[in-house]
């Protein structure tokens, strides 16, 4: 017998090594006890609103289809996580040779914010997660973006978490409404109100509550905290491991610091076209299109990734990590990624989550090397 276990209090796998299947599972419970933010996980807010149009106003229309007119960044309003969810927490995770199967009811597994809200009219309810990705991750030969490519809109989910609960980073909302103009409103942004609470998190018009950014709630029932690393947060949509803001200084070397990571972006210099397809004003973060890729600029690449040692992969292998600065959740695959939801608004009434598949089947190769 051989004994796996994940450094967190949510999961372990005792199970034997037979015709290459290892399966686990866990279930998890509602608890109703909301521990103190820890050190180190302030919001990551975007810069000081500026004088002008103030932030979230000057749309009009419905759910999915606002004509939002705003251009400026403003200070993220987030809403005390003092309610209880209205359902337990309930996971279910299988892992077989091949893939990695998650049931989840999609109720986070801490307290939340108060919804329906005025910037979020939703109510939360129990999901049915049904979700498959490859249990064999391995490096493509190109990266997959989930915003700013039109090919890609069917990835709106770029990973589920170990409460079950999907991490979701980007949002429906576009200036004047006008999708295939780009300018993608930023969740965390704050020029449009979504109604976040102090998880990051809100609601779709199904009932899905959901992460836009560091997942604060979860990461202290995990014992996240500044000076060590940062324990597993869940998996990506192409299988690979999700960890947030601390790990090894040296990537190789797990006997160096462990600091907190950068990311490598940054806003553009300058300002945005302006006219009549694109909004004016600098670039302050209010949209996905004000950020850039500068390589070598902080320590992860344009995935918000790198291939490193962690606690649970002695061995090495690519993780993404949630950092502070923007982008907060990767937004892009080093991996070959499952569509863990179909085609639909991310952040808006469509798009039901679902039982996801490889576009084109599971990427070759053998997962890296576990401690057991």
């Amino acid at each position: 017998m051989m004994k796996f276990r994940f450094l967190s209090p949510y999961c372990e796998k005792i199970g034997a090594m037979k015709l290459g299947l290892l399966l686990f599972t866990f279930l998890v419970g509602f608890s109703l006890t909301l521990v103190a933010q820890g050190p180190g996980l302030r919001p990551p807010g975007p810069p000081p609103h500026r004088q002008g149009e103030p932030p979230g106003l000057g749309g009009r229309g419905g759910p999915g289809g606002r004509e939002h007119t705003a251009t400026e960044a403003g200070l993220l309003q987030l809403l005390p996580a003092d309610e209880r969810p209205p359902a337990r927490n309930k996971v279910k995770i299988r892992e077989r040779s091949d893939e990695v199967s998650i049931q989840s009811n999609g109720m986070p597994d801490h307290l939340i914010g108060e919804f329906p809200n005025p910037g979020n009219p939703n109510e939360v309810r129990e999901q049915d997660y049904d979700i498959v990705f490859p249990a064999d991750p391995e490096e493509a030969s190109f990266v997959t973006r989930m915003q700013g490519d039109s090919s890609n809109r069917h990835l709106r989910v770029f990973g589920v978490t170990l409460d079950g609960v999907f991490l979701e980073p980007g949002t429906a909302e576009f200036w004047m409404g006008r999708r295939e103009n780009g300018w993608n409103y930023e969740a965390l942004g704050g020029a449009v109100p979504l109604g976040l609470d102090a998880n990051y998190g809100h609601v779709q018009p199904d009932g899905n509550y959901h992460y836009h950014g560091l997942p604060t709630g979860l990461m202290n029932r995990l014992g996240h905290e500044a000076g060590k690393h940062s324990p597993l947060i869940g998996w990506a949509a192409d299988g690979f491991p999700v960890y947030s803001l601390y790990g090894y200084k040296s990537g190789n070397d797990p006997l160096s610091e462990v600091v907190e990571l950068k990311s490598s972006f940054a806003l553009k210099e300058g300002s945005r076209p302006g006219g009549s397809n694109a909004p004016s004003g600098g670039y302050d973060g209010a949209f996905f299109e004000d950020y850039e890729f500068i390589p070598g600029s902080g320590d992860l690449d344009e995935c918000n990734g790198r291939f490193c040692i962690t606690p649970d992969y002695p061995d090495g292998t690519y993780a993404y990590f949630l950092t502070r600065e923007w982008p907060v959740v990767p937004r892009a695959f080093r991996g070959t990624p499952v569509a863990l939801k179909p085609p639909g608004g991310a952040g808006g009434p469509e798009g039901i989550p679902g039982r996801g598949g490889p576009p084109q089947g599971r990427p070759p190769g053998g997962r890296p090397p576990r401690p057991f």
